[in-house]
């Protein structure tokens, strides 16, 4: 099983990401939060990988930290979310914010996720609520990654808001954190994040 690639960016596409490692390229499948962290091509990246198989398909993910990895994993085991399912919630969704909305039971955070209904919101927060546990304590992060985490997520519904795509929103707010650091406000991110959508 291949557990993590360490290469350079050799492209970028709507959902996945080819990662030359000596001469090989790797297609992975990721989250627009991962996409958004690779950065440009031609840059060196780690990327945490899961391996899926099934009768007619191969399929790697790629993930940015191993606690999005990790909460990909538990997401997949809910009957119901798929591979693919998996990275749009983890695309609108950072890890800490997957924790805050299970611990709490809060099934309309999840339900933001393209293609994630009501029903489904609710069986994954219910299957996962005491399972939270299971994630490492470093997905919970301190108190400046909780502010950064709950502006973005703030930010990304406010992009969403305005008509811009659950992928795209996560992927510009993403970039306008990483551009702006963790100490950002709320209207400043969506400042930020709204030029990068639609620009």
């Amino acid at each position: 099983m291949i557990a993590k690639l360490r290469g350079i960016v050799d492209d970028i596409g709507a959902d996945c990401a080819v990662i030359d490692v000596g001469g090989v390229g790797y297609r992975v499948h990721c989250s627009a939060k991962t996409l958004a962290a690779l950065g440009v091509a031609g840059e060196a990246c780690t990327v945490f990988t899961d391996l899926q198989v099934s009768e007619n398909d191969m399929r790697l993910l790629g993930f940015a930290e191993a606690a999005e990895r990790d909460w990909f994993r538990l997401l997949t085991q809910v009957q119901g979310v798929g591979s693919k399912v998996g990275l749009a919630i983890l695309s609108a969704l950072a890890p800490h914010d997957l924790s805050i909305a299970c611990a709490q039971g809060d099934a309309a955070m999840v339900a933001r996720a393209n293609g994630v209904g009501p029903k489904l919101a609710s069986r994954i927060v219910n299957e996962l609520k005491d399972r939270v546990g299971a994630i490492p304590a470093s997905t919970i992060g301190g108190v400046a990654a909780a502010s950064a985490a709950g502006a973005g997520a703030d930010a990304v519904s406010a992009l969403e808001n305005l008509g811009f795509r659950p992928a795209s929103a996560s992927r510009a707010v993403a970039e306008a954190i990483a551009e702006l650091g963790e100490g950002v406000t709320e209207s400043e991110l969506i400042r930020v994040a709204l030029k990068r959508a639609a620009g």
